[in-house]
């Protein structure tokens, strides 16, 4: 008999089988026991996430001998559905009968009743590649099939079914799969197989899944061909070329130690062995993840990739704020991946980046040759600047001096109130970016850019460098007379500036480093990259709005 691959053999033939995807489980039993059945479902989410096999669970549950909602997997209906020969449930392929004869073919069948079960059920995977036409002959039955019919559409790219199909059937969204419960599916089939592993082996199974089941079995399949039925975390390396975690890691301190040479050849040998550089970048953020994990909290429980001693190692030679902006920089990096031809150059640019970065660090420790001269902080001469009786710290060298160039020894720094982390926000739809877009003006922008930089002197403030540090997180994106607009990598900064109640701490601060009062709003980058993908198709087809800004209404809100 041939052989049968590990995610054929272990489809889940009941609800609780299924890993991952426990809202939908629940919101179908609870539908099947109200009898509360509808006449098309449709199955959206990522390869592997068990769509498909969902479908074949509800065309059980629809038919088992033992009642609706019941999964026997003993009656002639359970088993026959199981094993793919069940006359009522039709498995369609939209890929390879995607056209209009194919769909009208379909439609002649739906009129006659069940062969053998309650209901008869068409399952269409990739549904969305039918064509407009196929759709539209499909329309009517859809929306008023016979009785006896069910229709479950299944797809990857739900945007890609139009939006009178989507209408006509309850949607659910599949989710990637939890790590956790991939792992346990994983155990209880190699279990079931006899195969011997380690869990250093199922995590690195699982990273490669992405969150796909299926994907992690065929993955797992490749790996018991390659190893036999006792699998290492090396054979998995080996055989999808993995760097393992102490190269990983070692490579991490060779960056935090600026040996560019080092770093260079290491990536060099990454590459020509066939190492994913995504997949990399990734374990390098686990693994920086993983050092303020541990800095912060001390709590093995909580690490994701290390173990303690490992990331002890890590500790002691890396400092968080290190770690910190090399993350900022690999998230940056790994965003624009899908953009770039040569992953590989881009992948160098941005351990330059990093090294550059830990070189700027150098410096610092400088700093406590300060403190040994204590008697310059209370000479009677100095006037130190103040900001609700606090004074900015004089401790600083020769070389650092013309850094801070905004605080001088008779500024008084404004008493800026504290940054909330809720309440409510001011908001600018896409539509108003783009026409900001549109008028722009990109001289106030390149030379607000140049002021940005003396945020950097206030970031250590003990009063106002939160402010200092929310700000330098983010970049000036589009300008003008009223209002600058920042983009930020991560949603949670940008939120924190759309606050109200920070938006008058924030325009201070902005003036302080600037001169300039303004405004100020915030986008992620997701919202950035949107907001230009559309300008750029407005642009092409003409269709830019002409305005000019008393056409824009700017309802940006300051406590």
């Amino acid at each position: 008999m041939a052989y049968k691959a590990l995610y054929r053999t272990y489809r889940p033939s009941t609800f609780e089988e299924v890993a991952g995807q426990k809202h939908i489980v629940k919101t179908l039993q609870n539908a099947f026991s109200t009898n509360k059945i509808a006449h098309a479902y449709l199955f959206c989410g990522p390869r592997g996430t068990g769509k498909t096999s969902m479908a074949k669970l509800v065309a059980k549950a629809l038919n088992c001998e033992e009642g609706i909602g019941h999964q026997c997997n003993h009656c002639s209906n359970c088993l026959s559905v199981t094993d793919g020969s069940h006359p009522d449930v039709i498995e369609i392929d939209a890929a390879s009968n995607n056209g209009v004869d194919e769909v009208r073919d379909l439609i002649e069948k739906v009129k006659y009743s069940p062969i053998k079960g309650r209901y008869k059920v068409y399952i269409i995977d990739e549904v969305h590649m039918m064509t407009s036409g196929a759709f539209n002959a499909l329309l009517k039955t859809l929306e008023e099939p016979p009785a006896h019919v069910i229709f479950i559409l299944a797809t990857t790219d739900a945007h890609k079914v139009i939006p009178t199909i989507v209408s006509r059937c309850q949607r659910y969204d599949f989710s990637k799969v939890d790590d956790i419960d991939i792992i346990n599916r994983l155990k209880t089939i190699f279990a079931k197989e006899g195969i011997v592993y380690d869990d250093t082996a199922l995590k690195s199974i699982v990273s490669l899944a992405d969150g796909g089941v299926r994907d992690a079995l065929s993955i797992a399949d490749q790996v018991i061909a390659y190893s036999g039925n006792s699998i290492s975390e090396k054979d998995v390396e080996d055989l999808f070329g993995l760097a393992s975690i102490e190269e990983k890691t070692n490579f991490i301190l060779q960056i935090n130690r600026g040996n560019t040479k080092d770093v260079l050849e290491k990536m060099n040998q990454f590459i020509e062995s066939g190492v994913d550089i995504k997949r990399l970048t990734n374990d390098m953020l686990d693994i920086l993840k993983d050092i303020i994990i541990m800095s912060d909290t001390g709590d093995e429980k909580l690490l994701i990739k290390l173990r303690k001693e490992q990331v002890l190692n890590l500790v002691d030679e890396i400092d968080t704020s290190v770690a910190l902006e090399m993350i900022n920089i690999l998230l940056e990096a790994q965003s624009e991946y899908r953009y770039v031809n040569n992953i590989s150059s881009l992948f160098q640019v941005t351990l330059l980046k990093m090294l550059s970065t830990k070189k700027k660090q150098q410096p610092i420790p400088q700093k406590a040759e300060v403190k040994e001269e204590p008697i310059k902080l209370v000479e009677p001469k100095i006037v130190q600047p103040t900001i609700n009786e606090e004074p900015i710290p004089q401790n600083v060298t020769k070389q650092e001096e013309p850094e801070i160039k905004n605080v001088s020894e008779t500024e008084t720094v404004p008493l800026l109130n504290e940054l909330v982390n809720s309440g409510e926000k001011n908001r600018l739809s896409e539509e108003t970016i783009i026409k900001l877009m549109v008028i722009g003006d990109k001289e106030m922008k390149l030379a607000m850019v140049e002021k940005w930089k003396n945020l950097e002197s206030y970031k250590m403030h003990p009063s106002i460098g939160k402010h200092a540090t929310l700000l330098a997180s983010g970049r000036p994106y589009i300008m003008n007379s009223t209002l600058l607009i920042l983009e930020y990598q991560f949603a949670h900064d940008a939120e924190k500036v759309n606050f109200i109640a920070n938006q008058k701490s924030l325009t201070s601060m902005i003036k302080m480093i600037s001169g300039i009062e303004i405004k100020v709003y915030a986008i992620c980058r997701n919202e950035s990259y949107e907001a230009s993908r559309k300008f750029m198709e407005l642009r092409q087809l003409s269709k830019l709005p002409r305005v000019t800004l008393d056409d824009i209404e700017i309802d940006i809100k300051g406590e």
